[in-house]
């Protein structure tokens, strides 16, 4: 690409004037933001600068900038400059409405004033129990509570409030950074990054003694991103994701919680969302995205949640009845995979059902929903992906308090090696297409010594280069199951009553579909899936609109049971290192429902190459 660049940077002299000239004379009021991307950002932004666009910011993160242009400017950039490619800056949220732009602030935070110093004795939340139903507790009481570990939480802002600003002693301020890529303007008047972080990190202490929190004693990096209405953009993420890569060594952010997830519209290595948080997993930090909430249908899982590299966490819930898992079950919201590209997600589950968390009464969120807040005003119940992956979050502050010398891949593999399988009432268990490897469990996963687990075939650096794309062991059969292969193509059906299920088992040969293998023409759906609205997934610029969404859903149904196994099955499948035919479980007219007005057709996709 350098070459054809420099090759054209010559002859570029000769046109260039028209060019410009074209673009400046049709530049109207209808300029909007983009994602302008280069081979490096000093190229991107010359393209910019040179037919009169405007440079709102430089995301080195993914050698682009972000740009103001005229519908007929992002045109020129999409069409005349070869290498060059042109996002529409779209919107995301976390809840039902879009947001404002604005600038950055940032810096280090280094006092905390209590209004009510008193109130810290008095006054104590209700139980939290998910922090039991994963172990956290154990953990707790051994001296394991992130303490050192930043998490960076994406979302809408963090609220002061002691309980999150302070850690398990009370008097050490932990908020560390604070970071607001919109405006000027602190806390979060939304209420749901505030809540995201109770789940994950708050020091208040319950009647029963134990902490609120995963991780009551991890710091925490506010990074708001979106507005109190939950709105974002594109551009806004990823500028949040920039200042958590640049900034992580200074405030050892380890942990980076992205609460939202979009609808797919390219391959996950096009996304410039999803290249963005693949930086951020090369760069050390442990990225946790939720699964999304809009199961249980197949193929539903979003942005960033379908990047291979991350941990992406599904929801359970609990009945209301914690301490019994009898009737514990899987969110029927929860999204469902496999992806596009053949990759079993979710990884994990956590808790995500009616978690209670700290929300100010005058909250965006509690507005029209003053059911869910809790007598003393300041705790509200939420359901969603969301609060499952701030547990997942929280219990990867544990791991790295514990050994701060593991990697992203070791945590992931230590994490999904000691999951519990989830059953339902019935003693059935769920697909892997539902639950990946499992419910959590963190007193294992900080007690685990796996590695090279997860992950397996992948090369993060190679991917974000273009070298290599990537493919999971997912295909569809001539009869519209999906199969899970080997490198060489074998799968075999689930049969057999050799395998019985034991909490002493280590899924230390589960990852059969977390082996990747590099994207080719060769390697794809029988039938392959596109957009019927023509776009090609190759011209990342060429999306609908994608907007990610968070629920306050409180749904107690259970998940279909056609999306289930047998024990025997499902541990079939894990000890079989050759691969499955996963038979009966998602068929193929399911499939053509996820997105109404797309459909399968015989095509093959193109390979993306620069």
């Amino acid at each position: 690409m350098t070459s054809t660049l420099r090759q054209y940077s010559v002859a570029a002299s000769l046109v260039f004037a028209a060019f410009v000239t074209s673009a400046q004379a049709q530049n109207t009021d209808l300029s909007a933001r983009y994602i302008v991307q280069a081979e490096t950002v000093h190229q991107a932004r010359g393209w910019v600068e040179r037919i009169g666009g405007t440079v709102e910011s430089e995301l080195s993160v993914i050698r682009a900038v972000g740009a103001v242009l005229s519908p007929a400017q992002a045109e020129q950039l999409r069409t005349d400059p070869p290498g060059l490619r042109v996002h529409a800056n779209h919107p995301v949220k976390v809840s039902g409405l879009l947001g404002g732009l604005g600038g950055a602030v940032g810096g280090l935070v280094q006092n905390v004033e209590l209004d009510d110093e008193e109130g810290l004795i008095l006054w104590q939340p209700k139980e939290s129990h998910f922090t039991t139903w994963v172990g956290a507790d154990q953990l707790h009481d051994q001296g394991v509570t992130g303490q050192g570990v930043a998490i960076a939480v994406l979302d809408t802002g963090i609220w002061q409030h002691h309980g999150l600003e302070l850690g398990i002693n009370l008097r050490t301020p932990r908020i560390v950074a604070r970071v607001n890529v919109l405006d000027n303007e602190s806390g979060d008047p939304s209420g749901h990054g505030t809540h995201i972080s109770t789940v994950a990190a708050s020091s208040f202490q319950t009647p029963s003694g134990r902490y609120q929190g995963i991780a009551p004693d991890a710091n925490l990096v506010d990074v708001k991103a979106f507005d109190e209405n939950g709105a974002s953009t594109y551009l806004d993420v990823i500028e949040g994701i920039e200042w958590v890569v640049n900034n992580r060594e200074t405030y050892n952010i380890r942990v980076l919680n992205m609460s939202f997830s979009a609808p797919p519209q390219s391959f996950y290595w096009e996304d410039p969302l999803n290249q963005a948080v693949m930086a951020a997993w090369q760069a050390g930090i442990v990225v946790v995205a939720s699964a999304g909430n809009d199961g249980p249908e197949p193929m539903t899982v979003g942005v960033p949640g379908n990047v291979p590299y991350v941990i992406t966490v599904g929801s359970a819930d609990d009945n209301y009845t914690p301490g019994d898992d009898s009737d514990n079950f899987l969110s029927t919201f929860s999204s469902v995979g496999p992806t596009y590209e053949g990759f079993v997600k979710p990884d994990v589950l956590a808790p995500g059902g009616h978690l209670m968390g700290i929300m100010p009464s005058q909250a965006k969120i509690v507005q029209g929903h003053e059911s869910y807040l809790l007598e003393d005003n300041r705790h509200f119940r939420m359901s969603g992906t969301s609060q499952s992956a701030a547990v997942v979050s929280g219990v990867v502050a544990l791991m790295l308090q514990a050994d701060p010398s593991l990697s992203p891949d070791d945590v992931k593999c230590r994490l999904a090696s000691t999951a519990y399988a989830a059953m339902n009432g019935d003693g059935a268990m769920y697909s892997v297409f539902q639950q990946g490897a499992g419910l959590v469990h963190a007193v294992d996963a900080v007690a685990s010594d796996n590695s090279a687990c997860a992950n397996q075939g992948l090369d993060v650096a190679k991917d974000l280069s273009g070298e290599e794309h990537y493919a999971g062991p997912v295909q569809e059969d001539e009869d519209g199951n999906f199969v899970i292969r080997d490198e060489n193509g074998n799968a075999t059906e689930l049969n057999g009553d050799a395998y019985i299920w034991s909490r002493a088992y280590i899924w230390s040969r589960a990852y059969i579909w977390s082996r990747a293998y590099i994207w080719s023409r060769a390697y794809i759906w029988s039938r392959a899936y596109i957009w019927s609205r023509a776009y090609i997934w190759s011209r990342g610029y060429d999306w609908d609109t994608a907007q990610a969404e968070t629920y306050a859903q409180d749904p107690v149904a259970a998940a279909p049971q056609n999306l289930l196994l047998t024990v025997t099955d499902i541990l079939n499948a894990l000890l079989n290192p050759v691969g499955q035919l996963v038979s009966g479980l998602l068929p193929l007219e399911w499939a053509e429902s996820v997105i109404p007005g797309n459909r399968w057709v015989d095509h093959e996709p193109q390979r993306y190459v620069d």
